[in-house]
């Protein structure tokens, strides 16, 4: 089977929604979405990595994992598409080529592996001259 990364500022945003959707009722305890994602949250701290695989991650904390990923938008894409024009990058939305083209049939970790790398990389025009056409999750 293929690893399926999550980055921890994917965890970190699951975690955030989670508590924000289901607050400590006493400001101690926390929903047990929370608690699952935390979980895998601190495994990762521990072993000093910046992604676990899906996996390895307890059923709990998948499945809260991926009702905050339902929430966050499919594509990066902000309606100007370069590769349309024969560029191997997207000057847009800062996909390749084949990202672009196979999108729809990537997987939800595929999907944010390549929203991390152009985040990360924060070149493409989503990011600077027409930032309002897009969201940065």
């Amino acid at each position: 089977m293929n690893p399926r990364p999550i980055h921890v500022t994917d965890l970190e945003a699951a975690i955030n929604w989670w508590r924000e959707r289901s607050p400590s009722p006493d400001g101690i305890s926390a929903a047990p979405e929370v608690r699952a994602l935390a979980e895998a949250y601190a495994l990762l701290a521990l072993s000093r990595a910046t992604a676990v695989d899906a996996g390895t991650l307890k059923p709990r904390a998948l499945e809260a994992w991926l009702a905050w990923y339902a929430t966050t938008p499919d594509s990066p894409c902000i309606a100007i598409c370069s590769t349309a024009q024969g560029d191997p990058v997207c000057k847009g939305c800062g996909r390749t080529f084949d990202e672009v083209q196979h999108w729809p049939a990537l997987d939800p970790f595929e999907k944010r592996a390549v929203w991390q790398r152009i985040n990360h990389e924060a070149t493409a025009w989503r990011f600077n001259r027409y930032a309002e056409r897009g969201t940065q999750p």
